[in-house]
């Protein structure tokens, strides 16, 4: 288990934003999203913290356009060290490893009509390698069921979330990010059902995100994830803005190890 970094891109700023509050741009809700957090520092500054800490395996998304020049920045700063998702598509892929990324993280182009598209699947797994590819099945909880979401979190798919689903798709990617979109932004606690659900997946290798707000709750991870998921925490760090201090994680990672 290890602690996934994150760079979330908004409107060319590092932001932390409460998942599924971004709209699409248009009607009412167009440009609207609730914010916790806006830095006064750019990409390549958490890229270049990120690479002192070696904390590899970050996720740089792009919450929308005009978030380009921050993402391309971030990962001139640590090239091969950070992930990059957000609007990556088979044409564009190629693209964003050429600039650095070590792996592209992909959720709506895998669907068509809310319904996984398995040959658009595996033309991208094609395109880049399933070893530089990570599979956003990011979820929110529809009665005793777990189902994917796309489009900034706003449409559900009929797409279910079970290990059997993940076993099913683990050969096509290096690993899966899903965020419990329901706390995600919200630093409330886990979804501790959610997680014990991908500790039971024999796949590919899992990262958690959502909620997380204090060390019990990464703690929790450990416990109901079998010391098999890593997690990514955003607004409770901080980094950004939060009272839960980097060090202390780093420091409470190192003596799980030691356990």
């Amino acid at each position: 288990m290890k602690l996934r970094p994150c760079i979330d891109l908004h409107e060319g700023h590092v932001k932390q934003i409460v998942g599924g509050t971004l709209s699409d741009g248009s009607g009412k809700e167009k440009g609207s999203a609730r914010e916790n957090f806006v830095s006064d520092k750019d990409a390549s500054w958490y890229a270049a913290l990120y690479r002192e800490k070696n904390l590899t395996g970050g996720h740089v998304i792009k919450l929308g356009p005009g978030n380009d020049a921050q993402a391309r920045s971030a990962l001139k700063t640590w090239p091969g060290g950070l992930q990059i998702g957000g609007g990556i598509t088979v044409e564009n892929a190629a693209g964003w490893l050429e600039a650095g990324a070590s792996h592209v993280i992909v959720t709506s182009a895998l669907f068509t009509g809310g319904r996984l598209d398995y040959e658009k699947a595996e033309a991208l797994s094609r395109r880049v390698g399933p070893e530089h590819l990570v599979l956003d099945l990011s979820c929110r909880r529809r009665g005793e069921e777990w189902i994917v979401v796309t489009d900034r979190w706003q449409t559900f798919t009929d797409y279910v979330l079970t290990p059997r689903s993940l076993e099913e798709l683990s050969g096509l990617c290096a690993e899966f990010l899903i965020h419990g979109v329901d706390v995600e932004g919200k630093k409330c606690g886990i979804e501790e059902e959610l997680v014990a659900l991908l500790a039971s997946a024999p796949s590919a290798p899992v990262t958690y995100a959502g909620g997380v707000a204090t060390l019990e709750d990464v703690d929790r991870i450990r416990r109901l994830g079998r010391g098999r998921i890593d997690f990514t925490i955003g607004s409770a760090l901080d980094i950004f803005g939060g009272d839960l201090p980097l060090e202390e994680v780093m420091a409470y990672l190192d003596q799980s190890v030691k356990k």
